[in-house]
């Protein structure tokens, strides 16, 4: 029977490492490892920015181990805490007092994965929530029947309960690593986060109970892991690591960044002098402790940026830091570490790998801090790590994370696909006012669409597999209604009337939010419709353009200029018969309307002097009613005298000149019964009685007096 080989790939910053083991009962063999720089700084802060560079280092480190292990399809990797986003989660498993299997503990782990992807769907932690990918997890507890324990399998109970920490990572990070392994011909067999497989070569579970912090200094990040009272309890990165001492050597002689990175790593050894070219091709040899003196602030800024992080996750310093990776190494960090952190010196030292429990034939090149992680990840590769399963869907291959029951709907999340985008929406209704009348209008109705899964119809639910093929047809939305006038009210029919002897068409008045329509007009959402048959006088001349308006006239009044308006006679005739019309007469079908035009104003009308009933007093004069007037008026027309009843042309020029007399004398009321005493003869003696006495010419009167005339 042969036997499982593990292909392990640690793509680092600064290098790649590549270990190939296989599996002896409970542990895992090694059988070769091969390690290479990269040629350029095709990697930053741990984020691949030239694929095919990292692509061709990986492609040498595969071709030399498959020289001696044969040939290598499947490959193991772990991601470097870039833009990392942890979250904690929860799941439960009703028993029902039944033995516990290592299925069910994997099955609470990848239902607990599966909350914290709904948690981090549904938070604000990211601002899109389906570019992150679950890249690792650590068990922060079992408990059943809430009782904490170390493992759930051979247990009894009713609910067993697990806490996970679930770390994520951008896609963009995982995309280029998984491009870069694909491009060598590899699948991604299983993935894991730097940290979990660091932390699972030097911290065992029988260690987690102490509160430890193990930090993984690369070239490009610092990834930080921290475990307490038996778990895992929390990750983390800085991104900032060995690179970071690199450019300061670099910047402080003026030397390329490769020969900086070469000078650097003399630092550790027993020489005190270095000798090396600059940029400008000068040689110089200097003492190693002043380049020590030229980096320690560079070295101090890292120490606290990693103090930062370990005490924002662990609130307080941790009992012991345990420092692996290449970066480790960097002079100085330890004692920076410690001072920063405020912990014994002690405290605060570099792991080297001799013995794992798990992994055996550990060679020397590999008992090194920066082989650690490498270690790790070919660990992990033999145990419940998520792996991939490979679909098609819509023609474009996608590489789902092996969650454990993979279905349908966590396709469609992995490739964007809003799950409601295949449900269609329903059209939004409009709401239109006619008439004064609220009506609604209902959007149509959607098209819902469609999951093949293999040829067959699918659901959300139903499980996808390796190499499945899935097609999925989005639903047609409905649409919003946009109807004609005419399909929401029935518009009243036309009629006909005869007007100055010709016969007019009286159709229905109709707007839309104030505006002329027509009966096609396409309403939209809150229109107001208003649609009358004009039925009035006023509403039939408005409808054929005879408003019945006022003819207007401009006249010239004492230097002024006025304007008096006069209003058209209307008569309709209907039945034979002729029925004197005001605008608010309604008209019916077959009715003869005539608009007589207004004849002039008169100078009283356009001057408003009152009616003589208004300004006069009445008195008896010999038996009869006699009226004076209490107000003289002279009124001239074009600069002629006129009377207050003669008609005035438009555009003439009125003046008028009012004289009030608030009481009268009797030489007035004389005046107005036209008695004139000059017409009789000169003999004659007038003898005037007022009440029946007395009076003179000069004497008052008043409203309802009898004035009497004797002529002798």
């Amino acid at each position: 029977m042969q036997k499982q080989m593990f292909f392990a790939l640690d793509i680092g910053t600064r290098s790649v490492i590549g270990l190939v083991g296989e599996q002896t009962g409970t542990a895992i063999r090694l059988l070769a490892s091969d390690r290479q720089e990269h040629h350029t700084r095709a990697m930053l802060d741990g984020q691949i920015h030239d694929v095919m560079e990292v692509a061709s280092i990986l492609d040498s480190v595969k071709k030399r181990l498959e020289q001696n292990c044969g040939p290598l399809k499947k490959v193991s990797v772990a991601a470097a805490g870039r833009a990392l986003c942890t979250i904690r989660s929860t799941a439960q498993l009703e028993t029902h007092g039944r033995l516990l299997t290592a299925e069910d503990e994997h099955a609470l782990e990848l239902a607990a994965i599966q909350a914290a992807q709904h948690q981090l769907a549904t938070s604000n932690a990211v601002a899109d929530p389906t570019l992150y990918y679950c890249v690792g997890y650590s068990v922060v507890t079992f408990s059943l029947d809430q009782s904490v324990l170390k493992s759930l399998i051979g247990q009894r109970g009713k609910i067993a309960t697990i806490e996970i920490i679930a770390t994520f990572l951008p896609r963009q990070v995982i995309d280029s690593l998984q491009s870069a392994i694909q491009t060598v011909g590899l699948e991604m067999a299983t993935l894991t986060l730097e940290p979990i497989a660091a932390i699972s070569v030097l911290i065992p579970p029988t260690m987690r109970h102490l509160n430890l912090t193990l930090v993984d200094v690369g070239a490009g990040t610092s990834d930080v892991a921290i475990t307490r009272e038996g778990s895992v309890i929390g990750f983390g990165m800085v991104p900032c690591a060995g690179d970071e001492i690199t450019e300061a050597i670099s910047q402080s002689y003026l030397l390329d960044f490769n020969v900086a990175e070469k000078l650097k790593r003399q630092l550790s050894g027993k020489t005190k002098k270095v000798s090396f070219v600059d940029v400008l091709g000068c040689t110089h040899k200097v003492s190693v402790q002043e380049i020590l003196d030229a980096i320690a602030p560079t070295v101090g800024q890292l120490a606290q940026a990693i103090a930062t992080q370990i005490l924002e996750l662990n609130t307080t310093a941790p009992q012991a830091v345990l420092l692996v990776g290449g970066g480790s190494l960097t002079p100085m960090l330890p004692e920076a570490l410690a001072q920063a952190l405020d912990v014994p010196a002690g405290r605060v030292a570099i792991r080297r790998p001799e013995t794992i429990d798990g992994l055996v034939n550990i060679p020397a090149p590999l008992q090194t801090p920066d082989a650690v992680t490498p270690l790790g990840i070919l660990k992990l590769s033999g145990s419940r790590t998520l792996n991939f399963v490979n679909v098609t869907l819509n023609d474009t291959p996608l590489h789902l994370f092996n969650l454990g029951n993979l279905t349908v709907a966590d396709a469609l999340l992995a490739a964007g696909i809003d799950i409601r985008s295949l449900h269609g929406r329903p059209g939004l209704g409009i709401t239109i006012s006619v008439n004064g009348q609220t009506k609604f209008i209902p959007g149509t109705r959607c098209t819902p669409g469609s999951i093949l899964l293999n040829g067959q119809p699918a659901s959300y639910d139903d499980a996808v597999a390796e190499n499945d093929i899935l097609r999925v047809t989005p639903g047609i939305d409905g649409t919003t209604p946009s109807p004609a006038l005419s399909e929401v009210m029935d518009i009243p029919a036309p009629y006909t009337i005869t007007l100055n002897d010709s016969q007019c068409l009286i159709e229905p008045v109709i707007t839309v939010n104030g505006q002329p329509a027509a009966a096609d007009t396409q309403l939209t959402d809150r229109a107001s419709v208003i649609c009358q048959l004009p039925v009035t006088l006023a509403e039939v001349l408005a409808a054929t353009g005879h408003t019945g308006s006022s003819i207007e006239y401009i006249y010239q009044i004492n230097g002024t200029e006025r304007r008096y308006q006069v209003r058209p006679q209307p008569v309709i005739h209907r039945s034979g018969q002729e029925l004197a019309a005001r605008l608010s007469t309604k008209v019916k079908p077959g009715d003869a309307i005539t608009l007589t035009p207004p004849a002039a104003p008169t100078a009283s009308d356009i001057l408003g002097i009152a009616p003589a009933t208004e300004r006069q007093i009445v008195i008896n004069f010999n038996g009869k009613p006699c009226s004076i007037p209490t107000v003289q008026h002279t009124i001239t027309l074009n600069g002629k005298p006129c009377t207050p009843n003669t008609p005035v042309p438009s555009g003439s020029v009125l003046e008028l000149t009012s004289l009030e007399r608030p009481a009268p004398i009797i030489s007035d009321a004389l005046l107005a019964a036209r008695f004139n005493p000059r017409s009789l003869p000169p003999t004659a003696k007038v003898t005037l009685l007022l009440n029946d006495q007395p009076t003179e010419y000069t004497s008052p009167i008043k409203q309802g007096d009898s004035l009497k005339t004797i002529i002798e």
